[in-house]
């Protein structure tokens, strides 16, 4: 069973989130994530067998079998699909999975308050961002997606 396509399904409308799946975007040059916005009018959770709560609970993701994977074991296929697999490969470690497990699911019920606390630095990190890009496009090296 493969893991990519690896789609996520995540809250766009939470500026943390927003700021993660962009990063995940630039990295991702084998092009092994798909990202859609759970928060975006129109969404159907149901097309992927889920409610729109559940998905706004924690972030999901969906293997091309169509079996999901949610919170943190998503996070980790993402990071490793992105390149940075080393950054989550504690995550799986027996003593610090519970650990990780809960500590996601109590940062994703509070994801859009510690976003209001983090907004400078969240704004500070997508201009730097914005601004590297724009430097790659002037250079002809435009990575824009």
């Amino acid at each position: 069973m493969s893991d990519y396509p690896l789609t996520l399904l995540y809250d766009e409308s939470c500026p943390i989130c927003k700021l993660e799946m962009d990063n995940l975007r630039e990295r991702d040059h084998l092009n092994r994530l798909l990202f859609v916005d759970a928060s975006a009018p129109g969404f159907d959770a149901g097309k992927y067998g889920v409610t729109l709560s559940e998905i706004m609970r924690v972030i999901h993701g969906v293997r091309p079998d169509g079996s999901i994977v949610t919170g943190v074991e998503t996070i980790h296929l993402a990071y490793k699909a992105a390149g940075l697999g080393w950054l989550t490969a504690a995550i799986n470690f027996p003593l610090l999975k519970p650990i990780c497990n809960w500590a996601y699911v109590h940062f994703a019920s509070n994801r859009h308050h510690v976003s209001e606390i983090l907004a400078d630095v969240i704004i500070r990190i997508a201009a730097k961002r914005a601004e590297k890009r724009s430097r790659a496009c002037k250079a002809g090296k435009c990575t824009l997606k």
